[in-house]
C-alpha cells in the first residue's frame, strides 16, 4: 500500500482511506444496514493488515456506535501511531439534540466525546462534516484551532458544502491566524461529478487533498444497473442522492461495464480507478462490508484507465443538481 500526502500537509495517508459508516449498531441512528462490532471487527483487521491505515468515521455514525466500535478493537490490532484516524463533528446525536452543529460549544464538547468513544487522546484529522448555517464561521473556525492548539487534532478537514463557503472558511483562518482545513471530503463518482466546477479547482489552486466519499456511487457503478441490495433497498439518502438522472446514469453504469469487460476487471475496480486517478485526489473512502469487497478493492489498485477509457467513462454524464450538501 503506497503513502500519500493529504494535499499540500504533511501528513501521509494510505492510499485507500476505510469508511467506517458500515461499522455500527444496527438499531442505533436508523442505518438497518450496519454492521454489529463482531461483524466490523474481521473486516477492520483485514484492512489494517492490507496497509489501510487512514480511517475515516464521525460522530453520527450509528449515533457514536461506529467510534466506539474502533475505539474498543483498533488498538488491539495497531498502535496509536501506525493509524491515521479522522472523525467529523456537525450532525445531531440522538441523545444530546442540543449539541448539533459547529458552535464553540458544540465543537468543543463533539471532540471530547469522540475521543471518549475512540479511547485516544487526539485524532489525525477532525472534520465538520457540513456547513453550519446558524453559527458565524469565525466562530468555527477560532473553535476548531483551540482543539488543534490543545492537541486534541493534529489536522482540520472539512466535508461537502459549496465552494465559496470553503474559500470563506479558509480566508477566515489565514487572516486571523488560526488553522485552516487540508482536506476536502467530497462526493466525486461517475455519475456525480458536480464539484468539478468549482470545489476541485479551488482545492488544486490551494493544496487541498481530496479524500471522496462514494467514489462508486453507493455500489451503483458496481453492478448492472436495477440488481439491488439490502442497503439500497432502505437507505433513503442514496435515492436523494441519486435519482435525478436515471436515464444519464444508466449510460454511465453501461460504460463502465463495458470498460471492465474490455479490461477484464469488476466494475467496482474500474469506478474506483477513475476516481483514483482524478487530479488532487490523494485516498478515496470505500465502504467494506465483505471480505471480497476489500480484495477487489486492493486488487483494484493495479489498475490503469487510459486517457482512451476516461473520456468514454465520462461521455454519457450529463450535469445534475448539487446533492450531498445537507
Amino acid at each position: 500500500m503506497r503513502m500519500k500526502r493529504l494535499g499540500a500537509s504533511g501528513l501521509q495517508v494510505s492510499e485507500l482511506c476505510l469508511g467506517c459508516m458500515t461499522y455500527g449498531a444496527p438499531e442505533r441512528g436508523g442505518h438497518k444496514w450496519t454492521l454489529p462490532a463482531e461483524e466490523s471487527r474481521p473486516l477492520i483487521r483485514a484492512a489494517v493488515e492490507a496497509g489501510i491505515t487512514f480511517l475515516d468515521t464521525a460522530n453520527v455514525y450509528s449515533d457514536g456506535s461506529s467510534e466506539e466500535i474502533l475505539g474498543d478493537y483498533l488498538w488491539t490490532i495497531a498502535r496509536r501511531d501506525e493509524i491515521v484516524l479522522a472523525t467529523k463533528v456537525h450532525g445531531e446525536m440522538l441523545e444530546e439534540p442540543h449539541m448539533q452543529g459547529l458552535s464553540r460549544r458544540a465543537i468543543l464538547h463533539n471532540i471530547d466525546a469522540s475521543l471518549r468513544r475512540l479511547k485516544t487522546d487526539h485524532v489525525d484529522l477532525y472534520q465538520i462534516h457540513r456547513w453550519d448555517y446558524a453559527t458565524p464561521i469565525a466562530e468555527t473556525m477560532e473553535a476548531l484551532h483551540d482543539v488543534v492548539k490543545a492537541g486534541k487534532a493534529r489536522y482540520l478537514g472539512a466535508s461537502s458544502m459549496f465552494a465559496w463557503q470553503f474559500a470563506k472558511a479558509q480566508e477566515v483562518a489565514r487572516a486571523n491566524g488560526w488553522t485552516p482545513f487540508v482536506s476536502m471530503q467530497n462526493q466525486i463518482n461517475l455519475i456525480y461529478r458536480e464539484e468539478e466546477r468549482e470545489m476541485i479547482p479551488l482545492c488544486l489552486d490551494q493544496g487541498v487533498g481530496l479524500i471522496p466519499w462514494s467514489p462508486m456511487a453507493r455500489g451503483r457503478l458496481t453492478r448492472v444497473w436495477g440488481a439491488e441490495t439490502a442497503r439500497g433497498q432502505s437507505d433513503a439518502f442514496m435515492r436523494v442522492l441519486y435519482d435525478q438522472t436515471e436515464a444519464a446514469d444508466r449510460r454511465v453504469v453501461a460504460a463502465v461495464a463495458e470498460v471492465a469487460a474490455e479490461v477484464g476487471r469488476p466494475m467496482a475496480q474500474v469506478a474506483l480507478a477513475w476516481v483514483r486517478q482524478k487530479a488532487g485526489v490523494t485516498a478515496p473512502i470505500i465502504g467494506v462490508s465483505k471480505p471480497a469487497q476489500l480484495t477487489e478493492a486492493l486488487e483494484g489498485l493495479s489498475l490503469e484507465l487510459t486517457p482512451g477509457q476516461v473520456a468514454r467513462l465520462e461521455a454519457p454524464y450529463v450535469p445534475r443538481a448539487v446533492a450531498g450538501h445537507g
